[in-house]
């Protein structure tokens, strides 16, 4: 992309709106402004503009008064982009937007790509790649967790922790290097205790990184949560006590249920995607045996499966089968057994202790399970301060990391070459630096922020 022109876009959701915003950054930003631009006060001269400040007035184009506007000026450096910068607030007709838009490009500025404006700030330094990406995974955020997650990666509590061990590393691969200028002495610079030392602390940190990118990804795109059983084991009566509403269609007719119904709902600052699903049973009805098959499959892909069943009619030994067939289809998920129906019976106890008994129709133990959803996804662990991986592109570059990290190490403890040695400690320095964008090439950079919204 071509970083010296000027770029424009409408920066507020498409449609009618009370206010509307059109952004500018570049050279000729503030001399565009002039172009279209009447005070309600005083003169307008680019030259004497003062970043920070509001100037109220009218905008005109090709002689016609397009809006009333409040524009906020943004002197370079001192900005987002790093440019100077125009934020054009005006009311929120599309028409109004548009044509402001329009008088800007015929002016002189470009229509900005997709995260064109967060690229210039990650060009001009105002921002590391990391936390680049973390602006729109700000925007994308639709849970308390998640805006949490992405702020702390805005503000760089990840970026430092991977500048502080590759500084550490550094330190070493250059210590390593320089006994290559010396190896007909035979002398060594680079300690190797206290750099096995290091190793070990470094790989401990990038295998904790990489396991929470578990806990992460969770929370930045929400849990995706089945709800199987037999027919009339209350799942749709569940999904209903769960999202407060009557959703799905309940019946005491076996197999009302027939196709995946789906909502979501956050609970304590998480995401859940709750998928009710047909009863699984033997049928010979082709529809119902086709929900059923889409439920299983559903199954295969939810991180929780909620096993919903009937205490009142149900035996240990049914319970037991169901959730065999329910562990085949979705080997890596968590299965919590629900004792449905528990307002009705004395005793439960012989269907195991396993189990969490509710009343989804009297809306009994709805509250506790929804604590066990939370617990399992957090397992005691807290996201306050802490620094939590959710982008697949990290999550890549910290395995390779940590694999090249482990191969320095075998080589060290086996007499291998400095020379050679100091390749894995490179790779491992470039890959941390692939994170932040040390070193990153244009294919990546054009992939990450054809992402963005236009106008970020």
């Amino acid at each position: 992309m071509v970083i010296t022109d000027t770029i424009a876009a409408i920066a507020t959701p498409y449609g009618q709106g009370a206010i509307g915003v059109i952004r500018l950054s570049g050279k000729d930003a503030f001399s565009i402004v002039k172009e279209h631009f009447k005070p309600a006060k005083g003169s307008f001269e680019p030259k004497l503009v003062k970043g920070y400040t509001l100037r109220y007035g009218e905008w005109w184009y090709q002689g016609e008064l397009i809006d009333e506007v409040l524009i906020s000026f943004f002197v370079q450096p001192h900005s987002y982009t790093g440019e100077d910068v125009v934020e054009i607030s005006c009311h929120g007709s599309p028409y109004i937007l548009n044509r402001t838009l329009e008088s800007c490009l015929d002016t002189g500025a470009r229509l900005a790509e997709p995260g064109e404006f967060t690229l210039r700030a990650f060009r001009n330094g105002k921002m590391d790649l990391g936390q680049a990406e973390a602006v729109a995974d700000l925007i994308a955020s639709e849970s308390k967790a998640a805006h949490q997650v992405a702020m702390h990666q805005l503000k760089g509590h990840f970026s430092r922790e991977l500048e502080q061990m590759r500084s550490q590393l550094i330190e070493f691969t250059g210590l390593l290097e320089l006994e290559l200028d010396f190896a007909e002495e035979d002398v060594e610079f680079a300690d190797r205790s206290r750099f096995f030392e290091l190793l070990d602390r470094i790989k401990e940190r990038l295998r904790s990184l990489i396991e929470s990118f578990s806990l992460g990804n969770a929370i930045k795109n929400g849990v995706p949560v089945a709800i199987l059983g037999a027919p009339n084991a209350g799942k749709s009566t569940l999904l209903n006590a769960l999202l407060g509403e009557e959703k799905a269609i309940v019946s005491h007719i076996p197999g009302t249920t027939r196709d995946v119904i789906e909502d979501v709902i956050t609970i304590d600052g998480i995401q859940f995607r709750f998928i009710d699903t047909a009863g699984l049973r033997k049928t010979s009805d082709e529809i119902e045996e086709i929900g059923i098959r889409r439920a299983l499959e559903r199954a295969s892909k939810a991180r929780i499966i909620l096993y919903v069943f009937d205490v009142h009619a149900s035996l240990q030994s049914e319970v037991q089968a169901t959730y065999d067939l329910i562990k085949e289809h979705a080997p890596e998920a968590t299965i919590l057994k629900l004792g449905n129906k528990a307002d009705l019976v004395q005793k439960v106890e012989s269907l195991g202790d396993d189990i969490l008994f509710i009343s989804a129709k009297e809306k009994v133990g709805i509250d506790v399970l929804k604590k066990a959803l939370v617990k399992e996804i957090f397992h005691e662990k807290r996201i306050d301060n802490q620094v939590i991986i959710t982008n697949v592109r990290h999550l890549d570059a910290l395995k390779k990391s940590l694999t090249a990290l482990e191969e320095a190490e075998r080589g060290l403890r086996t007499g291998l070459s400095g020379e050679l040695v100091a390749i894995d400690l490179r790779q491992a320095l470039y890959h941390m630096g692939s994170i932040t964008g040390q070193v990153v090439a244009d294919d990546i950079l054009g992939y990450i922020f054809a992402n963005f919204c236009i106008g970020k």
